[in-house]
């Protein structure tokens, strides 16, 4: 028999027919299979309240310095005991978030900016400062920010949301009209502005459209701004992720991705947009939040479902890796999902992380002077992390196997795999209108590395669980066993 390969959605029509995608779980698909998802480790002291926005910048020396935000404050990480130091301006506090927003942050030079709609927009140098200070120059208030080329751009202005506003070049206190190239742009249509994307070009996300910003040195009206879309704009503001030259985003039909100089193409169209859909707590959309994994070719969305407990957290993730275009479901809850690189640690400065070094849960080897930055998390409790544990619970099932004029004797499968420990169970019908019944899972024999079962039925799936902390690498699909069954 044939290989179901847990990678390949392609039928094999000589002895089956797929006629539904699989279903994954807490696993990230490769170009052979999947691999296991590891679980979160705590890296950090906990916040005081709920993370409301999170960064990293880099000082010039190449050390790591790291931010977070609460609803009416702003932390900075001491990279001595892990500990949040209040680096908020005066030690006060700000006028609380929106409960439908978060804290963005932007890195200019030696300047860490830090916005929300409700306060002046702040500012933290790396060279000087001990905590933040409102920004000169009388910049609007704004919800988003991001940097595009040398100008710092502003997003979601509370005093006018159809406009965007940028900074002088390389002057991020000046934010005269006119005045070394500082100015603002008002759209008069496409609706509010939503939020932007930066780089060497910026996109402007409104809800009905989207734009892109191209900078033309010493034309009178600075930025060439350009309608790349119409009828189609952003629909989560911080589902917005930059990775690489790629930006995705979640509009209202779907998810999309926009490539350099190209215009949106949908990504999940016939993969996951309508289940997603049908999930996602629209009512607390500031849960939905995006973040790139810079090591990998994978991004990742994290939102509340529909099912989810009311509260601060998000209680899904989503992933796809842009390169296998496959999207992948992680079981996680947390507060706020980033990119993040670990600053280093002394050997001072053990004691403050575990009193054993037997028992930590990150390898000394991981506690580099500044390392590229990878995928982390706020969890519900308020404490940074990243994803270094052991792994997670795994679960791959198998597109529907079978035909209308045969019915399947079924006498188990073997998984393609290097995990020593699994469970294989099988679900059945004989009609496509009935609903699939599960059947009990069954320990793999270790000696004939098999699942065993018996089964008589025209349609069925294979189902592959690896429980939490198993060791193992890849899961590339099953062979089954399966003969022609009877002829009712």
């Amino acid at each position: 028999m044939p290989l179901i390969a847990a990678g390949d959605y392609r039928p094999d029509v000589s002895d089956y027919l797929a006629t539904a995608s699989r279903n994954v779980l807490n696993v990230i698909p490769r170009g052979d299979g999947y691999g296991p998802f590891p679980s979160f480790s705590a890296y950090t002291s906990a916040l005081p309240a709920a993370c409301r926005g999170g960064f990293f910048a880099l000082k010039s020396d190449g050390s790591v310095v790291t931010f977070a935000a609460t609803s009416t404050k702003l932390y900075r990480l001491n990279n001595t005991d892990y500990t949040w130091v209040d680096v908020s301006k005066g030690a006060g506090t700000y006028s609380a978030l929106s409960n439908s927003a978060q804290w963005q942050f932007a890195q200019f030079g030696d300047l860490v900016f830090a916005t929300q709609a409700n306060t002046v927009l702040q500012v933290y140098n790396l060279s000087s400062s001990s905590a933040f200070a409102d920004c000169a120059g009388s910049p609007p208030q704004a919800a988003y920010i991001a940097v595009v080329g040398r100008f710092l751009v502003l997003f979601g202005l509370l005093s006018n949301p159809y406009r965007i506003q940028w900074s002088g070049l390389n002057a991020t206190t000046t934010w005269t009209s006119g005045v070394n190239s500082s100015d603002f742009q008002d759209f008069p249509d496409g609706g509010v502005v939503r939020g932007g994307a930066g780089g060497e070009f910026g996109v402007v996300f409104q809800d009905q459209a989207i734009r892109r910003m191209s900078y033309v040195a010493g034309a009178p009206y600075i930025f060439q701004i350009d309608r790349i879309t119409k009828d189609k704009g952003l629909y989560a503001p911080y589902s917005i992720i930059s990775a690489g030259e790629k930006i995705f985003f979640y509009a209202g039909q779907g998810f999309h991705k926009i490539e350099p100089g190209g215009v949106p193409e949908p990504i999940g169209r016939e993969k996951i947009d309508r289940t997603f859909g049908a999930d996602l707590d629209k009512g607390n959309l500031q849960l939905f939040i995006g973040a790139a994994d810079p090591r990998t070719t994978r991004i990742y969305w994290a939102y509340k479902s529909a099912a989810g407990a009311i509260g601060t957290a998000y209680d899904k993730v989503l992933g796809y890796d842009f390169l296998l275009e496959r999207f992948f479901p992680v079981s996680m809850s947390g507060e706020y999902l980033l990119g993040m690189s670990q600053s280093g640690i002394t050997l001072e400065a053990l004691d403050s992380i575990s009193s054993s070094i037997d028992a930590m849960s990150l390898s000394l080897d991981a506690y580099a002077t500044a390392v590229q930055p990878e995928l982390a998390q706020f969890s519900s409790s308020h404490v940074l992390g990243f994803f270094r544990g052991e792994s997670l619970e795994a679960t791959v099932e198998s597109a529907e196997q079978g035909t209308d004029e045969n019915r399947l004797s079924i006498r188990g499968f073997r998984p393609v795999t290097d995990a020593t420990t699994l469970y294989g169970a099988l679900s059945y019908r004989d009609t496509p209108s009935a609903a699939s019944i599960a059947g009990a899972e069954v320990l793999i024999n270790s000696r004939t590395g098999r699942c065993d079962m018996m089964r008589d039925a025209r349609y069925s799936r294979f189902k592959v669980r690896i429980p939490a902390a198993t060791t193992w690498t890849f899961l590339a699909g099953v062979v089954p066993d399966v003969g022609a069954g009877s002829t009712l």
